[in-house]
């Protein structure tokens, strides 16, 4: 079992699937490195694949006394040096989608792209800000798994249903171990002028992030490129992965050529 190794000593686990081109996917909340099954078999027939779990999630390390998110980071570009990956489009999904944006600003050598998937990646803007709180005292009004699967395919899936609500008792971080993360986010400027090819993919029927907040949030951010997706809900990559992946691979499309 493959492992890297954060700045402070924390064992992140990540696994390589196929050849070419890379791209790095980070779980949300809910997920951790096997959550993107219905992507890894799909890409891996033309990219190098990686998958991983942050701290506190999967296999990786998550018996430490103070859990901080905003070391994720650090555990992203852990595996991308471990993994001998010198680029790699990094694929955030949700809360993931914050450490994924961060890892890439932070060494912007070793990002060919970020996807913010179902989130604004944490950008500090006080408009968006507005909207995002907005659309969050929305969401929390309906019951957790009412914002993230829609109660149709829950109604017609209960197999991958009750399968999505299994994954997160894997893990040992807690959402209010994240919150940290979303905390001094980089600005839309900073976003625009680091040169990082940066997509927000979203679905038009997200109950946690609206349609019209990402189309914000796209208008802010200089030469971004904006999937926003009829029909789809906010854990598209589980419940429409043919929607998720399309989309992916167009972006992926731009990026590697």
């Amino acid at each position: 079992m493959p492992y890297a190794t954060s700045e402070d000593g924390t064992r992140v686990y990540y696994e390589s699937h196929g050849s070419g081109p890379a791209v790095a996917f980070v779980h949300g909340s809910g997920g951790h490195h096997a959550a993107w099954w219905q992507q890894v078999p799909v890409l891996a027939a033309r990219y190098t694949v990686l998958t991983l779990d942050l701290r506190g999630f999967g296999r990786s390390d998550s018996g430490m006394d103070e859990f901080d998110s905003r070391a994720f980071p650090d555990d992203i570009l852990a595996v991308l040096r471990e993994s001998d990956v010198d680029r790699a489009v990094l694929v955030g999904q949700s809360i993931g989608a914050a450490a994924a944006l961060r890892a890439a600003l932070r060494e912007p050598d070793r990002a060919a792209g970020v996807v913010l998937a179902h989130s604004l990646g944490g950008i500090a803007d006080e408009e968006l800000a507005a909207r995002v709180k907005a659309d969050r005292a929305k969401a929390e009004q309906l019951p957790v798994l009412d914002r993230l699967l829609s109660p149709e395919f829950r109604a017609a899936r209960p197999d991958l249903t009750f399968l999505f609500r299994q994954m997160g008792t894997f893990n040992t971080a807690k959402m209010a171990d994240l919150r940290n993360l979303n905390a001094d986010g980089p600005t839309a400027a900073e976003v625009s002028g680091s040169g990082i090819p940066v997509c927000f993919l979203a679905g038009e029927k997200d109950a946690v992030l609206s349609a019209e907040t990402v189309r914000a949030a796209a208008k802010e951010v200089t030469g971004s490129v904006l999937e926003l997706v009829e029909g789809a809900p906010h854990s598209m990559y589980w419940e429409a992965p043919e929607l998720f992946n399309a989309a992916l691979e167009r972006f992926l499309g731009r990026v590697y050529g």
